[in-house]
């Protein structure tokens, strides 16, 4: 792999105006690391979850004046498309790289994965790391500390997934932005793991792999 870490230039793509001048920096400074990490990480996560996964890096494709805030490579174990299925990401906003495993709104089966998770709860809340975050909404960059949720919290998090129609659960770790440049390549790929081996069980309990 050619991957060469990532650059103070990958993070201050999202400070270029317009729509039109953003993205052509982001499809030629970010999008061809995306796609290293893409190939790079998805046999992993196959090995992972039991599951083949297919990578899809976002296009922003119906994008027509806001420019992207964010962007990211997905991981799902559908060819066509991650949205609808629990999946993985990596991507980056100006202030920090993300790392989720992720259930946002337009997954049919969220009630289901819900009752999943409220099931194991309190082994979940055992099991996930206290410098781990959550997020509910993966279109904002505000998270919430594991260390911060009580026993409570969290299973609110998981009710609130399945109540509402909008709601959505990511679970992960985010690493600023001069963090994730100072690790260079081999740090970040050995984090990038470490985060997917950690939540490659929440991926399982939502797919109902065994």
């Amino acid at each position: 792999m050619d991957f060469k870490g990532l650059t103070q230039e990958d993070f201050d793509v999202f400070l270029i105006d317009g729509l039109e001048a953003r993205m052509e920096a982001l499809k030629s400074t970010i999008r061809p690391k995306l796609e290293e990490l893409g190939g790079y990480f998805a046999p992993t996560l196959s090995t992972l979850t039991g599951d083949e996964m297919f990578v899809h890096v976002a296009k922003h494709a119906r994008r027509t004046i806001n420019p992207p805030k964010d962007t990211w490579v997905a991981f799902a174990n559908n060819a066509r498309g991650y949205k609808m299925l629990p999946h993985f990401q990596i991507g980056l906003w100006h202030t920090h790289l993300f790392i989720w495993f992720a259930v946002i709104y337009e997954a049919p089966s969220k009630n289901t994965i819900a009752e999943r998770f409220l099931k194991k709860a309190n082994k979940l809340y055992k099991e996930v790391p206290a410098e781990f975050v959550w997020s509910l909404d993966h279109t904002k960059p505000e998270t919430v500390k594991h260390d911060d949720l009580s026993k409570n919290d969290l299973k609110e998090i998981f009710e609130r997934l399945k109540s509402v129609k909008k709601a959505e659960l990511l679970c992960g770790l985010t690493i600023d932005k001069e963090k994730a440049i100072g690790l260079g390549a081999d740090g970040l790929i050995q984090q990038i793991e470490h985060v997917f081996q950690t939540v490659a069980p929440l991926y399982k309990l939502a797919q109902n792999i065994k």
